[in-house]
Formats: C-alpha cells, sequence, structure tokens
C-alpha cells in the first residue's frame, strides 16, 4: 500500500531517573508545598486564574533560580530535553536551548486546567511529583482538528494516532515532554487528595 505517515507529532513521556527518585520527589513536594504556604502573592493570583488550587506560574516562575532542589531538577531534565530535540531534529546550532520558566502546580479536587499552548518556548513539560491513583492525566488535542472540514467521524475503536483527543497518564516519578504549539489541558481532578507537578519551558535564544 502506498500510504505515508507525514507531519508526525511527538511526545516524550519517560522516567526522570530510576534509582532514588522516590526521595527526590520527597524533597520536591515538601518544597512544593513551602513555596504554597509562604507565597501570598501566588495564593491571590491563583484565586483568579486557578480557582480552587495553587500555581506559582504568576509569582515565582523561575523556580530553578530560587532553590537547590529545583535545580537538581533541571539538571536532570536536561539530558531527556536533548533526547527529546534530537527525536524532532532540531536544528540548534549556535544558540543554547534552555529552561526558562520552571512552576509548581496543585490541584486539590475539582481543580481544572484549561486549555492553552505555551507562547514563546520551543519545548515545555510536566514533571509529576505526586499523583493519587485516578489523577488526570494531560490531555493533548489534535493540531489539525480545526482543518477537518466535511470530514466524518472516527470510529470508536480507530488507531491511537487517529483520534482528536490523547492523554499520556500522570504518573509519580515521570516526565513529559512535547513542543510548546501543541494545545493542552488537564481535566478537573475527581478526587479529594491533591495532585503535584512542576511545569517547565525551554526556550531557544
Amino acid at each position: 500500500m502506498a500510504i505515508q505517515s507525514l507531519f508526525p507529532t511527538l511526545i516524550y513521556s519517560a522516567r526522570l531517573q530510576n534509582a532514588n527518585w522516590r526521595r527526590f520527589n520527597n524533597e520536591l513536594l515538601r518544597e512544593c508545598y513551602q513555596v504554597r504556604d509562604h507565597d501570598r502573592a501566588g495564593q491571590q493570583w491563583s484565586k483568579k486564574s486557578y480557582p480552587g488550587g495553587y500555581t506559582s506560574y504568576g509569582s515565582l516562575c523561575q523556580m530553578q533560580k530560587m532553590s537547590s532542589t529545583f535545580m537538581e531538577l533541571e539538571r536532570k531534565l536536561n539530558r531527556h530535553v536533548k533526547a527529546f530535540a534530537k527525536s524532532l531534529d532540531l536544528d540548534l546550532e549556535g544558540r543554547p536551548l534552555a529552561m526558562t520558566d520552571c512552576w509548581i502546580n496543585i490541584m486539590p479536587h475539582q481543580v481544572v486546567h484549561g486549555l492553552h499552548l505555551h507562547p514563546l518556548s520551543t519545548i515545555s513539560g510536566t514533571y509529576y511529583v505526586k499523583t493519587p491513583a485516578g489523577c488526570p492525566g494531560i490531555k493533548f488535542e489534535d493540531p489539525r482538528l480545526d482543518r477537518f472540514m466535511a470530514a466524518p467521524p472516527r470510529k470508536a475503536d480507530c488507531r491511537p494516532e487517529h483520534r482528536a483527543w490523547q492523554t499520556v497518564k500522570a504518573e509519580a516519578g515521570n516526565i513529559v515532554l512535547f513542543e510548546s504549539w501543541m494545545r493542552h489541558e488537564v481535566p478537573p481532578n475527581p478526587l479529594v487528595a491533591e495532585r503535584v507537578s512542576i511545569s517547565f519551558n525551554y526556550s531557544w535564544f
């Protein structure tokens, strides 16, 4: 059959590290809660822009420059971002691909993160710190969705690559990387237990 697969959309998912990840997560989790409890500006910003939850995006969005633990997270992430950039065949000669933003997200019961993308960045991602069983994953939108003129619906059992939405499971110790232009969201957390993650951007200067 003369069928080609063109214009693939790649998602990178892997363990941050194989050994001692729980100890590292405990350190990150402790700091995430400490920041939440003392970040008054972030609490106020979250009331307006992240109802019911907490994010340091509007107040402390460069945690890698403020904490040695988050600096260590950046160091661990760098090799994964490098591998993902290689798989995308990005030509990065002459300029560094470096972390520019890194912030905390804490999602209690029924908190949602609406559909969005990350403008002015190259590669974005999330590292999962605390993911109680049944918490929502990250949901990606097919970037061609607004161009499906007169297209019949897909079969219910269609192949994953043909679905309009794809969800990547949130699992503590895992990272998910994607190109920053991809629209994504996190559905409402159905659990009483909090879901804790750290999001970040890498930009090509």
